[in-house]
């Protein structure tokens, strides 16, 4: 692990240089992926790191995206927009990003959780597009840390009760309603659990193209591990009141399915068909089997891609018709027919199409959900259909219809952006093949 950190600390005089930042970036990620194939570790001159299953993934996930982050910020690069700044956040956001996914001390894990905000919001303060940017980075501080401060608290009664913080050394009899809320409040928060997902919406409509990507694809991705790591030592105590939480959840994700057919801002449809998703994944976490943690993780490492990928596809339509309106941007099949065909498949894998990991993830947590109540099979089955819903209609708003008049652009996608969605699909839909790797705990 240790070689990773180095790299990346020797690629800081490398962010004046867009090129060679981003194919390192590349390679990092190849390295990573294809050379770390044992997955069960813990580092031996460091007993504070160390990778598993859900590690090894996510951190995959995170070399992969911030790689693309670079690949889609290419304005930036042509604008001279403060590329070495840029270059540096997100260096800096990957090096948080892979040190919480890596630690095994939870004191770290949140030191480093918490760390992982400040270059996002820089990301949105200084590259976001419009002025309300200001209040959009307030409500993700404010809303984390409102429910991050309790989270810290607990740290330190496990500590004073246990005298480790390490988490497979965390061995608690004494738990109670003030330290599971603690402990689990701030990971719902950053999932978002629905009805404290208003910061999120916001955040996605103001933030650059980079930032909506990592937000997306990494950062709600936070509240899940977080949870599946806390589980292993609250579990007895958590069985008696998961129910609230599954509850309002599913109750959640059918109210904003609802409101997903109501937006008008391409960007803000995508943000809360996220939230719906990631309710999916707290319901699995939640019911604490082992069908719901697999599924779990395949769910955020599908929707992960799936989300970035709609969300540049956004972008490559915004940076044209310099509106994310649904009423302005229609009739793309005529003047972009290549990208439609993207356009369709990434509205189909977002409503859980075969063969993609979105797939196998609902697969998993459908039978984890109904096989903890069969009563909630009604929910789902809504759930799926809405997810349906409002994949065909983010897709038939774009794509069918007369172009806006008033446009005046007929410039073609370049092949950057044409290989920006592929890299997003192709681990997408190819990954299902390699399916027993998320299943390696069972």
């Amino acid at each position: 692990m240790m070689k990773y950190l180095f790299m990346l600390l020797f690629l800081i005089p490398l962010v004046k240089n867009y090129w060679m930042m981003k194919h390192s970036l590349m390679l990092m990620s190849f390295m990573f992926i294809y050379f770390y194939n044992y997955y069960n570790f813990i580092i031996p001159y460091n007993n504070m790191l160390g990778i598993d299953i859900f590690s090894y993934s996510l951190i995959s996930l995170t070399y992969i995206i911030i790689f693309l982050m670079m690949m889609a910020s290419y304005k930036v690069y042509i604008n001279n927009d403060n590329l070495n700044k840029f270059s540096f956040i997100m260096l800096s956001m990957l090096l948080s990003l892979l040190m919480t996914f890596c630690s095994l001390n939870m004191f770290l894990f949140y030191l480093y959780f918490e760390m992982s905000l400040i270059p996002t919001l820089f990301l949105i303060f200084g590259w976001g597009y419009q002025p309300e940017r200001v209040s959009a980075g307030y409500y993700l501080l404010f809303y984390t840390l409102f429910a991050s401060f309790p989270l810290l608290l607990g740290i330190f009664y496990i500590n004073l009760l246990v005298c480790s913080l390490d988490f497979w050394l965390i061995l608690l009899d004494q738990v109670n309603i003030y330290l599971y809320l603690s402990l689990i409040m701030a990971f719902l928060f950053k999932m978002p659990i629905p009805f404290f997902h208003f910061w999120l919406p916001k955040a996605h409509v103001e933030a650059p193209i980079s930032g909506s990507m990592i937000l997306a694809a990494i950062l709600l991705k936070l509240g899940g591990y977080g949870l599946i790591r806390v589980y292993m030592f609250i579990y007895d105590y958590s069985v008696m009141y998961n129910f609230i939480w599954i509850g309002l959840s599913l109750w959640g994700a059918f109210i904003v399915s609802f409101l997903c057919l109501f937006q008008v801002d391409i960007k803000s449809i995508i943000a809360y068909s996220s939230v719906a998703h990631m309710s999916l994944v707290i319901c699995g976490i939640m019911n604490c089997s082992i069908y719901g943690f697999v599924g779990s993780l395949t769910m955020m490492i599908g929707h992960g891609f799936c989300s970035s990928a709609l969300f540049c596809l956004a972008n490559i339509i915004y940076e044209r018709s310099h509106s994310r309106s649904l009423f302005i941007n229609k009739g793309y099949m005529l003047s972009m027919p290549n990208l439609c065909m993207f356009w369709f498949i990434l509205c189909s894998n977002n409503m859980s199409s075969p063969p993609s990991l979105n797939l196998l993830g609902e697969i998993y947590l459908i039978n984890s959900i109904v096989s903890w109540d069969y009563m909630t099979f009604m929910f789902l089955g809504i759930l799926s259909f809405m997810s349906c819903c409002y994949s065909i209609y983010l897709f038939s708003m774009t794509q069918h219809g007369y172009i806006y008049s008033g446009l005046s652009f007929y410039n073609s996608v370049n092949v950057r952006e044409y290989l920006l969605i592929l890299l997003h699909l192709i681990p997408l839909n190819f990954l299902i093949i390699k399916f027993d790797s998320f299943s390696m705990m069972i």
